[in-house]
């Protein structure tokens, strides 16, 4: 494995007609037996992995490279694909709840505001999220659409979470943190899977998945999968009409002959849309595809090629429609040189292609708009002293359309006192670059306008980071981590008068922004059957307005609790039976924004293997309140239902 991540979707129900489509599609091959017991053993040894096991799994969320858990000199989060099917979770968004340094909240039936160390909105604009090594950053405002970021979580190998700067090897945008979903070789997935169910909120849900193998060392997997949650609510308990339906598809296919070559080819392609009460009816579409190419060239030395296309589309009635096409070369070399364990370094290239259709509501001028990014790193690992102090030092050099070069280095001390503990330290810069709601944003749509993007007047925002961390396996059964941080911004966005008007703004770059904060996360296995999972996080921010007349005071860039935590109970019982527990707690939102209660969540989920193939589970969740909010201003806000889900399994 290399440091880019792996591609992976996530399963439910579409309309009628898709699903037929999708049973034509992917039923009808003879179904080896042999691998599906393959299957069911390497599942059954990830079920049954000690705590010791777990922090020495791989990640690459940080280093871009395989390193174990405990060696990272970072705050760093692992979630397994166990602790996620334990959970009950029917999107990637609900799996990112089980991590205790992420804060998730959920604005209706299809939105969400997910991001880390603070500025949490709709559209967080200050994290890196990667999908088996594609990024999926929008250049429209420098953030995420979580509605069409759906995986298959039953082929997810794991998640892996980063709060703070990554920067130095990801570029602009991993700014608070990175995200980094990585799902199995198709050599991991083989036979057929059939998975269905349905509940209150999610209504219809059906996923289809066969993998096979080719001669003696090409593996492939093809799948599709659908769903259509109902809406969510408002105060008054009535219907937002939000409803959210998606189908999606794809394949993936892994070349591992014996002399250490992995070449990966996969794609998909998804469609849908949700409701909305005004303007209407939101329509999405999207594809990719993608190849890497992992060349081993000694111990400890490999190169890897990616390269992938990404298209997405997204109309929105009387508003505006976005047609954009993504083009990304990426080269990384990794080699040790001399009594240097690894030096990495690599290039890349980035183009989009972005078509906006606008509107009299808005528009961004011009319509249409191609984005260069270059960039290249560098990354050395220094031992001070043999298998106790090590100094990571690197940098990442971009340049962009839009505040030309950007430089962005960290420095990292990790020290082990002993064989199961570690102490690290950080200092970092990263940037988050302008987008074109920033520099080419108008509203309405024609002159006059009484908003407008910066254009070359706003500058990217920065941020100096500084980091100390503990990790520590107590005993074979205890671990835990606690990592503390300071983080200094500056050049934060703001929407300022334009030229003293009461009644025409521009967006620039007034305002600065000072956080700390602590993140507590531990693991423990009381005995064989139970495990324990979770963690806490303390966070404070201040906005420091200073010569700015920001119209929001502040308020615009995001709104967080003081404290959040989440604690994941995972039990199994006789008779093959699992019980387990997701309980959530969330500090009243107002630290600047507008207020949000607090509130305390339970899910609870049980499941029985009736057989090694066959599994039937009801999870139930928000089983403490028929109906609470998570995010938004009162006027407009809409609540989470307690609601149920049944779901049956089938792999052969």
């Amino acid at each position: 494995m290399t440091g880019f991540a792996n591609p992976k979707m996530h399963c439910r129900r579409p309309r009628k007609r898709t699903v037929a489509s999708l049973v034509i599609l992917l039923i009808g091959s003879q179904l080896c037996r042999s691998e599906t017991n393959e299957l069911q053993q390497s599942l059954q040894q990830l079920k049954n992995m000690q705590l010791e096991d777990l922090l020495n799994l791989q990640v690459s969320g940080l280093a871009r490279r395989p390193e174990k858990l405990s060696d990272s000199p970072s705050a760093a989060q692992v979630l397994t694909g166990e602790e996620i099917h334990r959970s009950a979770a029917t999107t990637l968004p609900d799996a990112l709840r089980l991590a205790p340094n992420l804060l998730v909240d959920q604005i209706d039936s299809h939105s969400w505001a997910i991001s880390s160390r603070g500025f949490n909105s709709s559209t967080s604009d200050k994290m890196q999220v990667m999908i088996d090594g594609r990024s999926v950053y929008t250049p429209l405002f420098s953030g995420v659409f979580w509605d069409v970021q759906n995986v298959m979580l039953e082929d997810l190998d794991r998640v892996e979470i980063v709060s703070g700067p990554g920067a130095s090897l990801w570029g602009a945008n991993a700014v608070n943190g990175v995200i980094n979903v990585v799902s199995k070789s198709a050599a991991d997935t083989p036979g057929a899977l059939f998975s269905g169910g349905g509940g209150s909120l999610t209504h219809g849900y059906t996923a289809l998945r066969y993998g096979d193998k080719i001669g003696q060392d090409l593996y492939f997997r093809v799948y599709g999968f659908g769903y259509e949650h109902d809406d969510t609510l408002l105060p008054s308990g009535k219907d937002a009409t939000n409803e959210w339906r998606m189908g999606q598809g794809g394949f993936r296919a892994d070349w591992l002959p014996k002399s250490g070559e992995i070449v990966t080819l996969q794609g998909d392609f998804y469609g849908g849309s949700f409701d909305q009460a005004a303007p209407g009816t939101t329509d999405v579409d999207g594809q990719n595809i993608l190849a890497r190419w992992t060349h081993p060239l000694r111990e400890e030395s490999d190169t890897t090629l990616q390269l992938y296309w990404d298209r997405t589309w997204r109309a929105i009635p009387d508003t505006f429609a976005e047609d954009l096409n993504t083009f990304d070369l990426d080269f990384q070399y990794r080699v040790p040189i001399g009594e240097r364990p690894q030096v990495l370094t690599g290039l890349g290239y980035r183009l989009y292609v972005d078509d906006v259709q606008n509107s009299e509501a808005l528009a961004f001028l011009p319509a249409h708009k191609n984005l260069q990014l270059f960039s290249g790193f560098i990354q050395d690992e220094v031992t001070l002293v043999d298998e106790r102090l090590f100094l990571t030092l690197g940098t990442k050099l971009e340049h962009n359309d839009y505040s030309g070069f950007e430089i962005q280095p960290t420095g990292r001390l990790a020290y082990k006192p002993g064989t199961n503990e570690l102490i690290w330290a950080a200092i970092s810069r990263a940037v988050r670059s302008p987008s074109r709601i920033d520099t080419e944003f108008f509203a309405p749509g024609e002159p006059p306008f009484t908003f407008q993007g910066g254009g070359d007047r706003f500058q990217s925002e920065k941020l100096l980071a500084y980091e100390l961390g503990y990790r520590q396996q107590i005993t074979h059964r205890l671990s835990g981590s606690v990592s503390l941080s300071f983080n200094d911004y500056s050049d934060v966005r703001s929407v300022e008068p334009l030229n003293g008007s009461t009644t025409e703004f521009i967006i620039l770059n007034e305002l600065a922004a000072q956080t700390y904060g602590a993140e507590f996360s531990l693991n423990w296995q009381p005995v064989e059957r139970w495990r324990l999972r979770g963690g806490y996080t303390f966070f404070h921010k201040d906005i420091i307005l200073g010569d700015s007349q920001d119209i929001n005071q502040g308020a615009g860039e995001g709104n967080d609790p003081h404290h959040w935590f989440v604690l994941q109970s995972m039990l199994d019982l006789p008779a093959r039976f699992e019980f387990d527990t997701i309980v959530r707690y969330q500090d009243n939102l107002n630290q600047i924004g507008p207020s949000v209660p607090a509130f305390i969540a339970l899910d609870l989920r049980l499941a029985w293997h009736a057989t090694k193939h066959l599994e039937l589970s009801v999870s139930g969740q928000n089983l403490f309140d028929n109906q609470h909010p998570e995010f938004g201003p009162p006027a407009t806000r809409q609540e989470i239902p307690r609601s149920v889900f049944g779901k049956l399994t089938f792999n052969f």
